[in-house]
């Protein structure tokens, strides 16, 4: 019995102990089980917190690029590069929603590189940017952009056929079998609550999760965000550099281009062109059809221009119906013909009402004609301005610097200034104007002598006791008065222009104060003394030409006292050239008849000329104006 009751306290024992190890195992099974769990917990939890740092990484790179003030192009492409190569997508794109005559279709603006993708393309002989995706109203893309949710889908075949229907089942199949795609997301697009697109993107992953919906929500919300502020910033920025009329570049712009040009042109020695151009009888079209027909010509020339000038030339509209063409690599001969084919196509379109219409062409040549951008364009105005006074409706070339002479360029601002209507002034005098300025032969004396008689009549037409002849004679003793004070030649020839124009501006003020015979009021003297700034500013600013004789204009009445207007500019700070116009306007107008008083007899003119002295003129141009008078003074 001994034995057997301790073997069974044996065997108890071994029980107890088995018992034992058996519930530690146990317990060690689930720890472990424990451990697992909690592992792949941890690691699910590491994950989405990477993919939670990931999406704050992208949303912030989102964010920056905003406020980089980058074009809308470049943004769109770092958005694709982002959810490609950061997200992990296969493939990615962006649509807009966009319509044209045949309705609204999806174009794409960025897309990430996908060679399946390109095979299908090429397969259709056509690439992703230039294919046209019809807005299909069944289709998942135009739900979800209608519905502004996120709709994905596994049928990445049905997709293909939908959106390439004129692939056949084997090319489709050969497409199929190379894709690695296995979902389809589309995320849609907003600008400003309306319909912009959508973002496609597609996955290796078998669904599009809940925290990818959130993510690429939370993702759609910046990229509208920064499309809205691109947008803003392209408008922003082509409003600065284009004209609202036409939609082709304004004159600043040209501006900056033609100095980038003649640096590149300087640098490689190559020249480049520019066209000058000037729609014909613009007022004309205004006054018989209404502005909105002379908008349509104005938009026309400029459609035209757009039309014909290649992709790296820049046609600008540079004011009213004045137009400018750069043509970068471009000689004489090769802008020549190039404005010859403009010329035709401007002459050859008709338009509703109006019929026909017709502009006048000049072209220069860096290098050619000159070597400095202002007298470039200057040389491109004054061939304008010849094709103009020539019959109009032709392309004339420009002519070297040197062959540029003081009265071609009177010339050319009296063109300007009459077939521009610059200045109010009767149509049959205009009309004249144009008819003699049309038969003008430039560096012949008659030229001068015509010349003169403009200025004469312009006088004349507000001015009724204007005497003819009296130009050519204040020209003359100008002449003479800057040679006795030895001023260069080109100062003199810059002296005769500004006495044929430096009184336009009087044309503007009511006539019957220059012809009152009583004394003025002190309201008539301040309106006439508004006429240099008037002359200056308003009518000869726009002629490219005559710039240099613009201070001279403005500044006619100023006195070496101080006492003159319109600025009270004294001493030095009045150019010799101005004074020297006053004192000729100064002692003709004493010489001659006027409303209000007899002419001055020679004597008493020079007398009261000599009495100013010092307050009026300066002392070495009394002296120069009494050593010319010793002689014979033409009055």
């Amino acid at each position: 019995m001994g034995i057997f009751s301790g073997f069974k306290d044996l065997l108890g024992q071994i029980n107890r102990i088995d018992g034992a190890v058996y519930m530690q195992g146990r317990d060690f099974a689930d720890v472990y089980a424990r451990n697992i769990a909690l592992e792949e917990e941890i690691a699910k939890r590491t994950k989405e917190l990477e993919q939670a740092n990931q999406t704050i990484l992208t949303l912030n790179s989102v964010w920056e690029m905003m406020n980089s003030s980058e074009p809308l192009s470049s943004l769109l492409d770092k958005i694709v590069s982002i959810l490609h190569d950061d997200m992990g997508y296969t493939h990615t794109v962006i649509f807009k929603l966009e319509q044209d005559e045949n309705g609204e279709y999806l174009s794409a603006k960025s897309s990430s590189v996908n060679k399946n993708i390109n095979k299908a393309f090429e397969m259709l002989n056509t690439t992703m940017e230039t294919y046209r995706f019809d807005y299909l109203p069944n289709s998942i893309l135009a739900k979800s952009i209608n519905d502004k949710e996120i709709y994905t889908t596994p049928d990445i075949k049905g997709i293909l056929n939908m959106y390439f229907p004129t692939l056949n089942e084997t090319q489709t199949e050969e497409i199929m079998q190379s894709v690695t795609a296995k979902t389809f997301a589309v995320v849609p697009l907003e600008k400003n609550k309306q319909h912009y697109g959508c973002v496609i993107v597609t996955s290796e992953r078998s669904e599009i999760t809940d925290t990818e919906v959130n993510f690429l929500s939370l993702f759609a919300n910046q990229i509208e965000l920064a499309i809205t502020i691109a947008d803003l910033f392209e408008e922003v920025k082509k409003q600065a550099i284009t004209d609202p009329l036409t939609g082709i570049y304004n004159r600043r712009y040209f501006e900056d281009n033609i100095v980038k040009e003649a640096e590149r042109a300087l640098r490689l020695k190559q020249p480049f062109s520019v066209i000058s151009m000037d729609l014909d009888y613009l007022k004309k079209i205004n006054d018989t059809y209404g502005h909105q027909y002379g908008d349509l010509a104005i938009k026309t020339i400029a459609n035209i221009l757009k039309r014909e000038a290649r992709s790296i030339d820049i046609p600008a509209r540079i004011g009213g119906e004045e137009f400018n063409l750069l043509l970068p690599g471009v000689d004489s001969n090769g802008a020549y013909i190039a404005a010859e084919r403009i010329r035709k196509s401007i002459e050859n379109q008709v338009l509703d009402t109006i019929g026909s219409i017709t502009a006048s062409i000049g072209v220069a040549t860096f290098l050619e004609h000159s070597d400095r951008i202002d007298e470039l364009i200057e040389m491109a105005d004054q061939a304008m301005y010849k094709a103009k006074i020539n019959g109009r409706n032709q392309v004339q070339l420009a002519h070297k610097q040197q062959d540029v002479n003081w009265q071609q360029i009177a010339v050319n601002a009296f063109a300007e200034v009459i077939s521009n209507n610059r200045m109010y002034i009767d149509e049959n005098i205009a009309n004249t104007i144009i008819d003699k300025l049309n038969n003008i032969k430039v560096q012949e004396q008659s030229s001068k002598e015509t010349l003169y008689s403009i200025a004469d009549m312009i006088s004349q037409s507000y001015n009724f006791s204007y005497q003819t002849g009296t130009t050519k004679s204040k020209v003359l003793l100008a002449d003479m008065i800057a040679k006795k004070l030895e001023l260069p030649k080109d100062s003199i020839d810059k002296l005769k222009i500004a006495i044929l124009l430096y009184d336009v501006g009087n044309i503007m003020l009511p006539k019957e104060i220059y012809n009152k015979k009583g004394p003025l009021t002190p309201e008539e003297r301040e309106l006439i003394k508004q006429h240099p700034i008037i002359g200056a500013r308003e009518i000869l600013k726009p002629i490219s030409n005559v710039q240099d004789i613009i201070p001279v204009v403005e500044t006619h009445h100023e006195q070496w006292d101080g006492c003159g207007y319109p600025e009270r500019k004294k001493g030095i700070e009045v150019p010799i050239m101005s004074q020297i116009v006053l004192l000729v306007d100064t002692f003709y107008a004493m010489i001659q008849d006027r409303p209000y008083r007899r002419a001055y007899s020679l004597e008493e003119a020079i007398n009261k000329i000599k009495y100013e002295q010092y307050k009026v003129w300066n002392n070495n141009l009394i002296n120069a104006f009494l050593d010319v008078i010793k002689d014979e003074i033409p009055h």
